[in-house]
């Protein structure tokens, strides 16, 4: 279960709020009990940290560390990014509640929300289908939008054992990015077969169909169904640190824009 940050942070600015209402009030720092005096003076000098580091996640950006590879090519475990907060319109913190439009998701953005099986947890997925879209994936992989064949090319293609491996340069909406595909190999014939279920599905309103780049390999809309304007977080906008582990050093290679298609890969 994710560790709900902007809960806690709410919880902090609250109780150092009252605090320090109260010794305006009351002139708590002038107390006789000198752990009074200095538990209202350390909580004074943190409530102003806590307000803008609060404004900045439920506002602005908010770091995320990815936790699977349901997003490979585009994002690996252990990248961590940054999301913006305001391109889908400022929510409150904790409650999520939209206060102010300023944009809606479009095709081909990476989406930060909370997961409609159990909103204790942020999901990450590129959106594909928005509300009244027709969606379908063929059994081949190949993805439909409204009866219109979404473009893709070969970029890489290699043999994984009994898995053939083949990532493709997507285009969505005018914009490219990676996705990655798996077929299995017949061990007698050596052809390969797609990996992926076919399906078609119909984006209500209010909803967006989202799935990971990783398409085999990814629990996303096809499981468990589309994405309410309600739950969502944020457009995942950069990769700024990629991390292992704490028993080694963190590299900055990968840093950059989420969406970048170089010529060699």
């Amino acid at each position: 279960m994710d560790i709900d940050i902007g809960f806690w942070l709410t919880l902090a600015v609250l109780i150092s709020g009252l605090i320090w209402l109260a010794d305006r009030r009351w002139r708590l720092r002038e107390h006789d009990s000198k752990p009074v005096r200095e538990t209202v003076e350390f909580s004074n000098s943190l409530l102003p940290v806590f307000i803008i580091v609060l404004v900045i996640r439920s506002f602005i950006a908010e770091p995320f560390k990815i936790p699977s590879g349901s997003m490979i090519p585009t994002l690996e475990v252990n990248d961590f990014i940054l999301v913006n907060k305001f391109s889908y319109g400022l929510r409150l913190p904790v409650s999520n509640t939209l206060v102010l439009p300023l944009g809606e998701p479009e095709r081909g953005d990476v989406m930060v929300f909370r997961y409609p099986v159990d909103t204790s947890q942020n999901f990450i997925k590129r959106v594909v289908g928005l509300p009244g879209d027709r969606v379908r994936l063929r059994e081949d992989g190949r993805l439909y939008v409204n009866d219109r064949l979404v473009e893709r090319e070969l970029r890489t293609e290699r043999d994984l054992g009994n898995v053939r491996e083949a990532v493709y340069v997507e285009e969505l909406n005018g914009t490219e990015h990676l996705i990655r595909h798996e077929y299995r190999i017949n061990p007698y014939t050596g052809e390969a077969a797609s990996r992926t279920p076919g399906g078609s599905w119909d984006v209500p309103e209010g909803s967006y169909f989202t799935v990971g780049d990783n398409r085999d390999r990814s629990s996303d809309s096809r499981a468990w169904g589309m994405v309410s304007e309600d739950l969502i977080v944020g457009e995942a906008f950069l990769i700024w640190m990629h991390w292992e582990s704490l028993f080694s050093l963190p590299s900055f290679g990968r840093n950059g824009a989420i969406d970048k298609v170089e010529e060699e890969q």
